[in-house]
């Protein structure tokens, strides 16, 4: 009987805790559901933390990079500046170099040209002495006579030549058309047609042959060709310097008229060398002295021209002629007085 006591008693006693055991199992799942939630925050804090870190490393990364392009873009527009400022410099220095060099080219065709004008000046006032030298010895009738009998058979040699020369200019013309040496070609052409005027000229003038101080005057000079002297008066010795001017003026033409065309340099080839007589007048001078004296200009003049420079002559006034100093070496006329 007492056991059943105890029994029942146990449990009353175990009927009476349950309750405080649902409470206490419930107090502590709603501890664990807080810690979790409190877990839960606590990760997405450190979580928020992280993703805020890691924005701040990346706009840092970001702006080193645009710290560096920057850097980077600098040192090109330096470099770029740099070597503008170099290029610059550089140019200055050409042309302070250019323009020394004219300068200085300046200053020696200066000093050229006067000495060569004080040698025009020096050659003119001593053919003014000889020419009033000369005129105070005319010559004779006798003399005048024969000079013009010369003078005129000439005159009608020459203008048979021009007429026998024209057939010949056009069979050359039309070789360089077709070795298709047209800047040749058209030099030729200007060389023809300077023929056609000097036939006309020949053809249409009418000489005076007794008020031509030529026929009268005295020489002057004296000169040397192939081994033989010749003498001749003032007239005479100005058209042997004009067959010089007038050759060495198409010698460069021609030249250039070559070398323009890319053609080997080779003056014996040329029409006007064989020629020569560009210029000449038919008075005063054999056509064979003319000749002679234009080849010799022609040769330093087509050199001049195919080489592009002015070893023996000069350009002035539109026109080329000969530097006074070669001219007085190749002709060496020496005083008769």
């Amino acid at each position: 009987m007492k056991i059943n006591n105890l029994n029942r008693m146990v449990l009353a006693l175990a009927i009476s805790t349950l309750p405080l055991a649902r409470i206490s199992i419930a107090a502590e799942g709603q501890r664990e559901r807080q810690e979790e939630q409190k877990r839960d925050q606590n990760e997405n804090q450190q979580q928020l933390k992280q993703e805020q870190q890691e924005e701040r490393a990346q706009k840092k990364s970001e702006q080193g990079q645009k710290q560096q392009q920057h850097r980077v873009q600098q040192q090109k527009q330096q470099q770029a500046q740099k070597q503008k400022q170099n290029q610059q410099q550089r140019e200055q220095a050409q042309r302070k170099s250019e323009q020394d060099q004219k300068n200085q080219l300046r200053v020696e065709q200066q000093r050229v040209q006067q000495h060569q004008q004080q040698e025009r000046i020096e050659r003119q006032s001593e053919e003014n002495r000889q020419q009033q030298r000369a005129q105070q010895q005319r010559l004779s009738q006798q003399q005048q006579q024969k000079l013009i009998s010369q003078q005129q058979q000439r005159v009608a040699q020459y203008r048979q030549h021009l007429e026998q020369q024209e057939r010949l200019a056009q069979q050359h013309i039309a070789l360089l058309q077709q070795q298709k040496r047209m800047a040749q070609y058209r030099y030729q052409e200007e060389y023809l047609e300077h023929l056609r005027q000097q036939q006309i000229h020949l053809r249409d003038h009418r000489f005076d042959y007794d008020r031509d101080p030529y026929f009268y005057a005295a020489p002057i000079y004296r000169y040397s060709r192939g081994g033989r002297y010749y003498q001749i008066n003032r007239y005479g010795a100005n058209v042997l310097r004009q067959a010089l001017n007038a050759g060495y003026a198409q010698g460069f033409r021609a030249g250039k008229a070559d070398r323009d065309d890319r053609w080997r340099g080779n003056y014996k080839d040329s029409y006007a060398y064989r020629d020569a007589n560009y210029g000449y007048s038919g008075y005063y001078i054999d056509r064979s002295e003319y000749n002679f004296y234009f080849r010799e200009g022609f040769r330093r003049g087509y050199e001049d021209g195919y080489n592009s420079r002015y070893q023996y002559g000069r350009f002035a006034d539109g026109n080329y002629s000969m530097l006074d100093n070669i001219l007085s070496q190749i002709l060496n006329f020496q005083s008769l007085r």
